[in-house]
């Protein structure tokens, strides 16, 4: 999953894959998750929204399924 670097206070880069509706969020904490089941529309509402964060809090977060993925040694 290509990942895109995003304006935002809270969230780092987000990707999305179409095939298995997964959506990849990397917050600037530095965790990354991984929130399945999550319609292509909300992906791209998310990409649109004028606050990242806010939009995760209200439509995504505690809205679809999420594992925390471990993270990447540099």
């Amino acid at each position: 999953m290509k990942l895109q670097p995003v304006e935002s206070s809270m969230i780092k880069a987000v990707g999305y894959d179409e095939t298995t509706s997964n959506l990849e969020v990397v917050f600037n904490s530095g965790k990354t998750y991984l929130y399945s089941e999550v319609p292509n529309n909300v992906y791209l509402e998310l990409m649109d929204s004028d606050s990242k964060g806010s939009y995760m809090r209200s439509c995504v977060i505690d809205c679809y399924p999420y594992e925390q993925k471990k993270q990447r040694r540099r």
